[in-house]
């Protein structure tokens, strides 16, 4: 039963963060269109700069997660290319449990307020009065919440060399 819920958990995850791969099409976009809207219309070009922005939070809230999921993040790992695979998967099991679990776990409780403030109010951007600040603030509570449970299946999944 474990190993089902295991197994649901981790697709679950893995679809969410692949429907954010899709968002660096439209960061792009709006990054590109920044600088003819500004020079040759004189307008839209602050309003895709924001939407750019809170797309972008999104994008790395995701994103982040992602690359952890596919151990392709930036990683010291000189020396531990020395250690058996075994070694390198308790290294990074502790890791998860005593580093990213922790962080997440602070990063979400200490943020909780702001975030819940932040979107019943539905912040806007402070230079712009633009809507949407609320969603990069909420990102990073996004991006807490998916590296903890990243983590925590890390942690509870059985090794990649033992059969479930």
């Amino acid at each position: 039963m474990s190993d089902r819920w295991l197994d649901w958990a981790d697709r679950a995850l893995a679809a969410i963060l692949g429907c954010g791969r899709f968002l660096v099409l439209p960061v792009s976009l709006l990054l590109l269109l920044q600088w003819p809207l500004r020079e040759w219309l004189h307008a839209y070009s602050v309003e895709a700069n924001d939407l750019a922005q809170w797309l972008f939070a999104l994008y790395v809230s995701l994103a982040l997660t992602e690359a952890t999921r596919h151990r392709s993040h930036l990683a010291a790992d000189s020396f531990a290319r020395r250690y058996a695979p075994a070694t390198r998967q308790r290294i990074a099991r502790a890791a998860g449990l005593l580093c990213l679990v922790p962080w997440s776990l602070f990063i979400l409780v200490m943020s909780w307020s702001s975030v819940v403030q932040s979107v019943a109010q539905l912040e806007r951007f402070p230079e712009t009065y633009n809507p949407g600040y609320f969603i990069i603030r909420t990102s990073t509570w996004l991006l807490a919440l998916l590296v903890l449970l990243q983590a925590l299946l890390d942690s509870v999944r059985p090794p990649a060399d033992t059969p479930r």
